[in-house]
Formats: structure tokens, sequence, C-alpha cells
């Protein structure tokens, strides 16, 4: 994988379809962890804990396990209720086993036809960890890949690395089984080509930033200031983008944005974006359709 600096000022105005100004994309992660690990060393379990005090692999941490768990049982229904009261779609990551340890999730996003995308095998299993081992880090996302088509029916389009820790080979493996999207380079507020002996994979970026685990695990904002970062960051973008369109990802996490005193901040940050009439509800398959069709007119020489 490789891909060119240029820089925002050195790219052509990027016109999203009918003259859109950000493309917003909601992301439900819908992760599953092993409770242990065969391994005495600390498990990390693809983001943050509760309690810092991380404890070996092979030791069950039912403070953080279960606190995440909290959104598998709970919060992610109470973010479906809310978007299927205001009437939005999420775009979905998914670990390939939750299809058989907590179905029901998988279940509600593919009732719904809501976007589903891979999102590893299992979310305390890196990709970082095989850097120097590509295959078994093929092993993995062919894995993850099949089980995706087992459960849906059809081919996963896109992927997000488990910790958003991909390597050199994600993206090459990824364009080289039909892959058209990789969102792991986290560099831009618009999309644009990777390069991969298996031809172009469109970078959507997913954010590290715009994120619950960022505001509120690691930040620790309230309600009302996870809100207002929601809601300024989205009328900063729509401003540029009536120069040059624009992408938001917010990713979210069942476990921290569906607890009950933080759901508020997502109703009213949904309601204002509802409000801008050049707003693209977009899913990231579209997305990257859309760019591979378009993309010479935006950043030219992007496959030289």
């Amino acid at each position: 994988m490789e891909y060119d600096y240029i820089p925002l000022p050195q790219r052509q105005p990027l016109v999203w379809p009918n003259g859109a100004r950000v493309a917003l994309i909601l992301t439900f992660n819908l992760e599953t962890w092993d409770l242990t690990k065969d391994t005495d060393k600390p498990y990390y379990a693809g983001g943050p804990a509760i309690l810092p005090d991380v404890l070996p692999g092979n030791t069950p941490d039912f403070p953080n396990f279960t606190w995440r768990e909290y959104g598998q049982r709970v919060g992610l229904w109470r973010l479906i209720d809310l978007f299927d009261e205001l009437g939005v779609k999420a775009s979905c990551t998914t670990n390939a086993v939750t299809f058989e340890r907590r179905k029901a999730m998988t279940d509600a996003v593919l009732e719904r036809g809501w976007e589903l995308l891979t999102h590893n095998w299992e979310q305390g299993e890196l990709l970082s960890s095989f850097a120097h081992e590509p295959a078994k880090e093929r092993d993995i996302i062919l894995r993850s890949l099949d089980q995706f088509e087992k459960f849906t029916g059809r081919k996963s389009k896109g992927w997000l690395s488990s910790s958003l820790r991909g390597t050199m080979q994600t993206a090459d493996i990824l364009a080289e089984y039909g892959c058209t999207f990789y969102c792991d380079i986290m560099n831009d507020d618009q999309p644009y080509l990777l390069r991969t002996p298996h031809g172009p994979i469109v970078s959507v970026p997913y954010s590290n930033e715009i994120n619950d685990f960022t505001f509120i695990t690691r930040k620790n904002y309230t309600t009302n200031e996870y809100r207002d970062a929601l809601i300024e960051e989205l009328d900063v973008l729509y401003a540029e983008g009536a120069k040059t369109g624009r992408i938001m990802n917010l990713g979210l996490h069942p476990h921290v944005s569906g607890r009950a005193h933080r759901v508020r901040a997502l109703r009213e940050f949904i309601e204002h974006a509802k409000s801008l009439p050049g707003v693209w509800w977009a899913t990231r398959e579209e997305i990257a359709d859309w760019y591979l069709a378009n993309h010479e007119s935006h950043i030219p020489g992007q496959l030289k």
C-alpha cells in the first residue's frame, strides 16, 4: 500500500452528489471480546478500559469485560431505538465472531438494511501483532471475510481493523479479494485512493478523534460537551464544504454512547444534522463507489 502526499490546496474541489457539502457517517461498532487470552501478558482488548489496571490475559477481568458487554445487552438497543425514532441509518462494523456469539446484534442491522462491514475476527486480535507474519494476517482477514459472506450472503466491500491497527499489507490483501474501501487511514476529511499491487482501494477515513472513546473515555467530556463538539465539528465542515466536500465520521461504541445519560447528546446532534440541507447521509460503500468513478476530477493522477 502507498499513497501520495497531496495537501488540500493542491486538490480540485470535491463535488459530492446533489451538491452535498458533508458526507456524514454515524458508525456503530459491533464488537465482541474474548473473556480471556492464553497469555500472562496484559490483555489489550482493542479499546480503552474503564479500570486502568489491566489484568493478564489468562485472568478474567470482569469489571472491564462486563462494562463492554453492557453495550451488547443494553446500549446498542438504546441507540437503535433512537436511530429508528429519528429515521436515520447507522453504518456498522462487526467483528466476525459477533455473527455467532452475539447474533441478535448483526441481525438487527441486517433487518434494517443498514450498512455492515468487516471489523476483524475478534476485537482483541490485532493485525499489527502479525505485521511480520503476513501469512497469519492473511488468514485472519480471509476468515473474517468468509464469515461475513456466510452470514450476510454478500461479500464485504470494506474493512476497519480492530483498534484501527492494520499493517502495510492489510489494504493489499483487501484489494486482492475485491474490497473497494479501507478505513484505517485517518489522515483526511476527504476520500482518496490507496495504491496496491491489486489495484486501487478507496480510503474512506474512520476517526479516532471524532469518537466517543476519545471524547468520553479519554477526555471525560460531559454530555453537553460531547454534543457541542459534534455540532461544532459538523458546522465547520459544513461551511468548508461550500468550497469542497468533506466527510465527517462519528465512531460510536454502544457501551459508551449507549449509556442513558449520554444518548441525549446524539439525539440533539442528529436533530441538528437533519436541519442542514447539504448533509449526505452516506454509506461508506456509496462513497467508495462514487469516488472510484470520480476521483480524476478531484485528484488527477493518483494511480500513477
